[in-house]
């Protein structure tokens, strides 16, 4: 993970909901707390997924020595049209020729 979203719209989010699959056992987040919003310790209630879509964002470009975005991302559109093989690793070239 790199960033994250502002919340989705309740239309964005219930779009999104019917193409996620819940992730099997040995996800690599297993066990990890994520916080509600930046500098808060409000813990969100999680339910980890299969990292196989592709979502179009919008983010400011400034990133962190960490290579975290800055800013939150916004989310735009599903992209059902791209598989996780298509997109550039973060840093890097693309998915499929780093493996």
């Amino acid at each position: 993970m790199v960033g994250r979203t502002v919340p989705l719209r309740p239309d964005a989010a219930h779009a999104l909901a019917e193409h996620l699959t819940p992730a099997g056992s040995g996800h690599l987040w297993t066990g990890a707390k994520f916080s509600s919003a930046w500098g808060t310790r409000d813990l969100l209630d999680t339910t980890l997924v299969r990292p196989d879509l592709v979502a179009e964002i919008s983010a400011d470009t400034s990133v962190d020595r960490g290579g975290v975005y800055r800013h939150p991302m916004r989310y735009v559109r599903l992209r059902l049209d791209a598989t996780v093989d298509d997109v550039p690793r973060f840093g890097g070239g693309p998915a499929a020729a780093a493996g």
